[in-house]
């Protein structure tokens, strides 16, 4: 036996400590290696850290909401081995379960592509591997209960169904975990702990309020956008884009793109090269300040907003300049996909020098979204939805939608918001529909 120390890793060379999150064992629990071991948070990113060997939990010695700077000993783990083996230094591309064998069955069908969620279900990229490689159907699994965290499928439940699908049995209705209750204050409360603090109490006194703890990812974002606004003077410009052309051409092209490249089709590519385009022509948005001096960057780090269960992150497509239509709509599935099953390395979310935030898909029609020091910009995009304009004197209905750019009024003015955002409108309003996939 040998007792291996497992630390709080360093998760880039800029980061000094972290916050446990969550521990996905407890004391006495068996692990393997590379089986998830716990979430930490740091003011970069949220990342599942996998167990660096085999064996069994023996101590926790930091818990959960507990900030500690790296290479602190968090916990142990007692191995067979006569050697410890090396703690993790960065979050690895673990599986959300250890790796389990393949059930015997028949030679499974030609693989095809990972199937996608149509609704707001969330699943692992282990689970969509597995349903890629067993020919499962993304309405078979929509229909699998889930026992993970708030009924989402496990490794096991989708092995599962298929062990019951091959042998002409219904798949088992596994009985999935029971959810926690619900907190009055809406769905976004969720994740939110609740808080005794008697000082509080006093002032705001239950039941008619409840004290929770906002969370690390929070914290950090509400110091980044306080000191935002302190930072520069933020004006935003509003511009009407008709999206019809491009409605028309991904309705058109969805099917053959999501037989091709295995993901759905969605509205970001097509933004996300009109702003490269763009870019392209009016540089200076692509720039920073330093002092008094203006530091104008030769190539475009796209950022992209994106929701995750945790809170609002922002990936980054490197070199987006570089890259084309399918580029571009790789890069964005690849970073959200990992984003929300907490994938991210440090590097990922880190030099972006313009960003993109498309509230849209929650419905907004409008928003002035704050920018992401140290850029001068972010764009945001508002939900396409059809109704009547004027075209030439007569009334039609389109796809519209309502963009919006936040700039810093030091080095960008009117005249050059404008215009930039006018460069979008027309990419997109005059998108090659010919495109084929």
């Amino acid at each position: 036996m040998s007792l291996i120390e497992v630390v709080m890793p360093q998760m880039g060379e800029s980061i000094a400590e972290g916050t446990i999150v969550k521990w996905h064992k407890k004391v006495g629990d068996t692990v393997r290696k590379d089986e998830t071991l716990l979430e930490i948070s740091t003011d970069k990113v949220d990342s599942e850290i996998p167990a660096p060997a085999s064996g069994v939990l023996t101590k926790i010695v930091v818990e959960e909401q507990k900030t500690v700077p790296v290479r602190t000993v968090i916990a142990y783990l007692e191995t067979a081995g006569a050697g410890a083996a090396a703690v993790p230094q960065a979050p690895a591309k673990a599986p959300e379960e250890p790796p389990a064998p393949r059930p015997s069955a028949p030679a499974a069908p030609q693989a095809r592509p990972a199937p996608q969620p149509a609704g707001n279900r969330f699943y692992s990229p282990l689970v969509l591997n597995i349903a890629r490689t067993e020919a499962v159907s993304m309405e078979e699994l929509e229909g699998i209960p889930g026992t993970g965290d708030g009924g989402r499928v496990s490794k096991k439940d989708i092995l599962n169904f298929v062990l019951a699908r091959k042998s002409g049995k219904t798949a088992p209705a596994a009985a999935p975990s029971a959810p926690a209750p619900a907190l009055p204050v809406g769905s976004e409360a969720v994740h939110l702990q609740q808080v005794d603090s008697a000082d509080l109490r006093a002032k705001y006194p239950s039941p008619g309020h409840e004290i929770l703890q906002m969370t690390n990812v929070m914290q950090k974002m509400a110091a980044h956008m306080l000191e935002s606004v302190r930072t520069s003077p933020q004006c935003s410009a509003v511009h009407e884009v008709d999206m019809t052309a491009v409605v028309k051409h991904r309705e058109a092209q969805a099917a053959a793109f999501e037989r091709k490249e295995g993901f759905r089709l969605t509205f970001s590519p097509y933004i996300a090269g009109a702003v490269v385009r763009a870019i392209k022509r009016h540089p200076l948005v692509n720039s920073s300040i330093d002092g008094d001096k203006i530091i104008r960057k030769t190539f475009i780090n796209l950022g992209i907003a994106v929701a995750a269960d945790n809170g609002l992150i922002v990936p980054v497509i490197k070199h987006a300049e570089e890259k084309n239509f399918l580029g571009l709509a790789r890069a964005v599935n690849d970073l959200v996909t990992r984003t929300r099953s907490k994938k991210l390395t440090p590097e990922e979310i880190q030099g972006g020098t313009f960003t993109i935030s498309n509230f849209g898909v929650f419905g907004t029609v409008i928003g002035t979204p704050i920018i992401s020091q140290p850029q001068i910009a972010i764009l945001g995009t508002g939900a396409v939805k059809k109704r009547p304009v004027v075209i030439d004197d007569a009334i039609a209905i389109r796809s519209m939608a309502l963009f919006s750019l936040t700039f810093d009024h030091r080095i960008i003015d009117g005249a050059l918001a404008g215009a930039f955002l006018n460069d979008i409108v027309q990419g997109l309003e005059g998108f090659d529909t010919t495109m084929k996939f």
